[in-house]
């Protein structure tokens, strides 16, 4: 898998077993870890075989990354339309932006980063290098056309907006800082994206959301 991992492809057991599986799977990893959750748990909460199980997915491992996958595609499927009408509408585009982000990320328990991290080193490198190019791409857009209509400040480059906010989830957004601070993947992502960017933002802009 290495080299393709977490890149679009078609993905294992795309029918409806397989649907199934990924949810479960979603539900499971995200509430309790990756290293809580067993392939017998599984099959088990859906009631079927491992071999079925097996049958789609080759192992915990590759269940993960598939899983992963379809979380990027959900969450990539509710932004795009979004940032595609955010000139109809800065403030609400905004608006909507965050709370999909924060809808998205609810889901996650500090188990689940601190397991991937350690036990799929390479699939949580990736999961960071996915986040960049989502907060590049969608923050980006939305922030350019805020800076269009007068709400965002022109004198810090868009681009250099976004590596502060990203280098701001890169520190906070960390199982070992988050323990340290008491935060949860929620609360830490949302005072970022609070805190951040409420100085990017013009006083007209500030007036406006």
């Amino acid at each position: 898998m290495r080299g393709s991992r977490l890149q679009p492809k078609q993905l294992p057991g795309a029918d409806v077993a397989g649907q199934r599986i990924l949810a479960a799977a979603r539900q499971h990893f995200f509430a309790h870890g990756f290293r809580g959750v067993t392939m017998d748990d599984l099959a088990a909460e859906l009631g079927m075989s491992k071999k079925t199980l097996y049958a789609h997915f080759t192992g915990k491992t590759a269940l993960l990354e598939a899983m992963l996958l379809d979380k990027f595609r959900n969450l990539e499927a509710d932004l795009r339309p979004i940032t595609a009408e955010c000139s109809a509408g800065f403030a609400t585009a905004l608006h909507q932006l965050l709370a999909t982000i924060q809808r998205h990320v609810d889901e996650i328990r500090p188990p689940f980063i601190r397991d991937i991290q350690r036990e799929c080193p390479e699939l949580f490198q990736v999961v960071e290098s996915r986040r960049r190019e989502l907060i590049e791409r969608h923050f980006g857009k939305l922030l350019a056309e805020g800076r269009r209509q007068g709400l965002v400040r022109r004198d810090v480059p868009v681009y250099l907006m976004i590596e502060i906010l990203l280098a701001a989830a890169h520190a906070i957004m960390n199982p070992t800082r988050m323990l340290e601070l008491g935060l949860t993947p929620r609360t830490g992502a949302g005072a970022i994206i609070s805190v951040i960017l409420e100085g990017v933002f013009t006083p007209e802009g500030r007036a406006k959301l």
